[in-house]
């Protein structure tokens, strides 16, 4: 418990997550309200009336929709048919969870917004840390990357220190009753529909059709759109040949996909920009575990600064798979986060 914290608002989703973390939050504060923001894209309404009953307090309902339309929804949509892959949760996380529903929290009176994300922060003087969670399975410390030290120490995540099946067991043991019992997915706006088919209902893109290449410019066959694609992709090029091809590179320029085999993309080389660092002091060239994806098991890497740039050479020790614009990479210090950037 933080004693400086006199009044927290939890982010209430209608999951077992957030539900158990507002249990939790009950037992250690004395003030404590519920605020559920919608989106847009909610499959159903939720009565969250059940989860006030069960937690014992007042939910405030705002509507971000507008705003998670034009800054997650386009973002989203401009960086695909740019010819990158983007991670629209962790843009989310910074700009409408700990941006705007942060704000909205403290104009209630809120010290503090928690949330049922499972990673942990630590106070060390006047410095707030974020920590990869306890359960390895469910971590979420990539997707809050992009936060600031001043964010983090306006924030609370009672599941950091806690497994998925604890959570569970506090539900159970306490009989707490989620609203949605479906775990939720990576990205909350794609529905049942493909990527490509999300792109084509948003915007009028008209037929895109290209060709599609090997790395030595042989012409093997037609994309319907590079927007469909992304590196390392393997699905959806239908292209005959010994072995399965893989989306090597992007190129918009020429609306052309280069495909290779599996061995050619591996790589130990990119670069980063729109940098975000929570650890102050650091220092070039950087040892550090680097983590391309979500799903990626980070990787030793070294990083080092170019002269007069805002941008970051990272080499990895080993090559590793599909490493892909657009996507974010984390550098960790063992188990802390100690920054992130954009691949370019």
């Amino acid at each position: 418990m933080n004693n400086d914290v006199k009044k927290v608002a939890i982010a209430l989703s209608g999951g077992v997550d957030s539900l158990v973390a507002g249990y939790i939050l009950k037992q250690n504060y004395p003030h404590v309200f519920g605020i559920h923001f919608s989106t847009g894209y909610e499959n159903n309404k939720f009565d969250l009336s059940s989860i006030a009953e069960q937690l014992d307090i007042e939910i405030k309902n705002i509507d971000l929709s507008s705003l998670f339309e034009n800054k997650i929804v386009n973002y989203f949509i401009n960086t695909y048919l740019s010819g990158k892959t983007p991670n629209p949760c962790i843009l989310c996380n910074k700009i409408i969870k700990f941006g705007a529903l942060l704000d909205t929290a403290k104009s209630y009176g809120a010290n503090a917004l928690a949330t049922g994300h499972y990673a942990i922060i630590k106070k060390q003087k006047d410095h707030h840390t974020l920590i990869k969670g306890l359960d390895n399975l469910k971590e979420q410390s990539y997707f809050l990357s992009l936060l600031s030290e001043k964010e983090l120490s306006k924030i609370i995540f009672p599941l950091g220190n806690l497994t998925k099946e604890a959570v569970k067991k506090i539900a159970e043991t306490n009989d707490l009753t989620p609203v949605e019992k479906k775990e939720s997915q990576d990205i909350c706006f794609l529905k049942d529909e493909s990527i490509g088919q999300f792109i084509h209902s948003k915007v009028n893109i008209g037929s895109n059709f290209g060709d599609i290449i090997t790395t030595d410019r042989k012409i093997i066959g037609t994309h319907k759109g590079l927007y469909n694609f992304t590196i390392g992709q393997r699905r959806g090029i239908n292209c005959p040949s010994s072995e399965p091809y893989y989306v090597k590179t992007i190129d918009t320029e020429n609306n052309t996909l280069v495909v290779c085999f599996k061995n050619e993309i591996l790589t130990k080389n990119f670069s980063v920009t729109s940098l975000n660092w929570i650890e102050k002091n650091i220092k070039f060239p950087l040892n550090a575990t680097t983590k391309i994806r979500y799903n990626h098991s980070q990787s030793p890497s070294l990083l080092t600064k170019r002269n007069n740039s805002s941008i970051i050479d990272v080499e990895f020790t080993k090559p590793q798979f599909a490493i892909t614009p657009g996507q974010t990479a984390v550098f960790y210090d063992n188990d802390i986060v100690m920054g992130s950037g954009i691949i370019i």
